[in-house]
């Protein structure tokens, strides 16, 4: 067997199209991958009433591409097809997948027995392999994962597609109310990673307190902080907790300096997580050498201010106070609730 083709929706890819692809690539010299597509009827059908968002072809594509890279006789095509329901979707589809591949296809892969009397009036002279049919290898589907949601069937999604479905969670509020802790405990208790505050870890690389700050620093903390989110990312198991954000940045370049700054807000807009837990200041203000707004009126104020940007970016979010065993377990309830419904 010389030109292999494996295709599918993959929405998303799971260890089962992992598997069917590596037993794949070792029967043929060459495996073209198809990553089929119709945004409208993914949108509109596909993802109703699942657990998931729409994937973008152009991310399964992305994911296929990651996951093949050191097998060079492996090649990924993305292909469109529309499905109207006819078989007339089947041959239209046929007919751009050849043209994609480009060589004769001789063996055709699946793990749907059923597939072999479409395949067998498209692919004339090719066989169908089917792989693990019983899917007794990983048993999932894309089916089930769209049904009971990425989450609970975390070890059935390769380690390159785990970041898209992490769950980011962000902490925010004015200083001394607890998101570091909070960040901490709640990464220790989901056994995962996460994002800590780097403006302070950015003035202490530069020796420097937060009393002189410059506009310059915030930008840098800003895009450090992206930074790190995005390598934390790769760490994480199933969700993501993050202490502060581009807007919290933004509300200490106003206290700071009185300054806001447009490329914080344009950093806030591209922003993207699941859940926003806002703490609010009623718990003691604690001075660690480098805050500077403990009075409670000036806390108050600053709360607004914070509170207002959020409001003017559109963002939802859940205000949690009390002390700090309330804070802990009310963030522990949103953060469940998020995660199995």
């Amino acid at each position: 067997m010389r030109v292999g083709m494996y295709g599918g929706k993959f929405y998303p890819i799971h260890m089962g199209h992992v598997y069917a692809m590596i037993q794949a690539s070792a029967m043929v010299d060459d495996l073209h991958v198809i990553v089929s597509y119709d945004d409208r009827y993914e949108r509109e059908v596909l993802v109703q009433g699942a657990k998931i968002a729409h994937i973008p072809y152009s991310i399964r594509l992305r994911w296929w591409t990651q996951l093949t890279k050191d097998m060079p006789h492996v090649h990924v095509h993305a292909v469109e097809e529309i499905q109207t329901g006819q078989f007339s979707d089947w041959v239209k589809g046929a007919e751009a997948i050849k043209a994609a591949i480009g060589k004769e296809i001789d063996t055709v892969f699946s793990s749907e027995p059923s597939y072999s009397g479409y395949f067998d009036k498209l692919y004339p002279s090719a066989r169908h392999v089917v792989i693990d049919p019983a899917r007794e290898t990983y048993g999932i589907s894309g089916t089930l994962l769209r049904e009971d949601g990425p989450i609970k069937h975390w070890e059935m999604l390769p380690d390159i597609v785990k970041p898209y479905f992490v769950k980011k969670i962000v902490v925010v509020g004015t200083e001394s109310c607890g998101k570091s802790i909070l960040v901490r405990n709640l990464a220790t208790l989901y056994n995962t990673v996460f994002v800590e505050e780097y403006g302070r870890t950015f003035y202490e690389q530069i020796s420097v307190g937060e009393a002189v700050t410059i506009p310059g620093d915030y930008p840098q903390i800003a895009f450090g902080h992206k930074n790190l989110e995005n390598e934390q990312l790769k760490q994480a198991n199933k969700v993501l907790f993050i202490d502060t954000e581009a807007i919290v940045t933004q509300y200490f370049s106003i206290a700071y300096l009185g300054k806001r700054q447009p490329i914080l807000d344009e950093i806030a807009r591209l922003q993207n997580y699941d859940l926003w837990l806002f703490l609010e200041p009623d718990v003691k203000w604690v001075d660690d050498g480098t805050r500077s707004f403990g009075e409670r009126k000036v806390r108050e104020k600053n709360n607004a201010i914070l509170k207002g940007l959020l409001h003017e970016h559109g963002i939802s979010y859940k205000a949690i106070s009390g002390n700090y065993q309330d804070r802990l377990n009310e963030a522990i309830r949103l953060v469940d609730e998020l995660l199995w419904g």
